[in-house]
């Protein structure tokens, strides 16, 4: 399984909770789509998702400090198991730019965060995720996403803390 994460806005933890800890733990990969906000968690999830044996891919966030930055990128691109993710915080990216940053990565899901607002959708033929929020949500619900990769299909959902899943999406691979 994958996990898609965003929006953390912590302090000093991870602030994981819930069945999106618990999620985390059973991961392969964990991609955080930035605003940590602080080295220390940073840390956080890098320690947690080690101890949980799964890769850990991140980008930075508009307000995450410099060092966050310095340790981040502000795009990447990461191969799991035969799926291609990009990941973006989207702060610098109008829908176009998204669009072309996935085309242009041949990337079979696009993965980005800033607005706090989960949910599925396309921008023309490239697929967008936004996680969401684990922990500060912002008037939206509080969410992080699940992906499982198959040969043909990528099964998604977006699932709050409480571990409602309450949205479904496929992707045809």
């Amino acid at each position: 399984m994958i996990v898609v994460l965003s929006d953390t806005h912590g302090r000093e933890g991870h602030r994981l909770a819930g069945r999106t800890r618990e999620a985390v733990r059973e991961a392969a990969l964990v991609c955080h789509c930035g605003d940590f906000v602080t080295p220390a968690v940073l840390d956080a999830f890098e320690r947690t998702t080690a101890d949980a044996g799964a890769d850990f891919a991140a980008v930075y966030g508009n307000n995450d400090t410099p060092e966050v930055r310095d340790r981040t990128a502000d795009t990447r691109v990461v191969d799991h198991g035969g799926l291609r993710l990009a990941l973006a915080h989207g702060h610098e990216h109008t829908d176009t730019s998204l669009a072309l940053f996935g085309r242009q990565a041949n990337a079979d899901l696009v993965c980005v965060g800033h607005s706090h607002d989960p949910g599925f959708g396309r921008l023309g033929s490239v697929p967008v995720l936004n996680p969401g929020s684990h922990a500060e949500p912002r008037f939206h619900r509080a969410a992080h996403a699940e992906l499982v990769p198959s040969a043909k299909v990528l099964d998604g959902r977006l699932v709050s803390p409480e571990g409602d899943v309450f949205e479904r999406f496929e992707l045809e691979l």
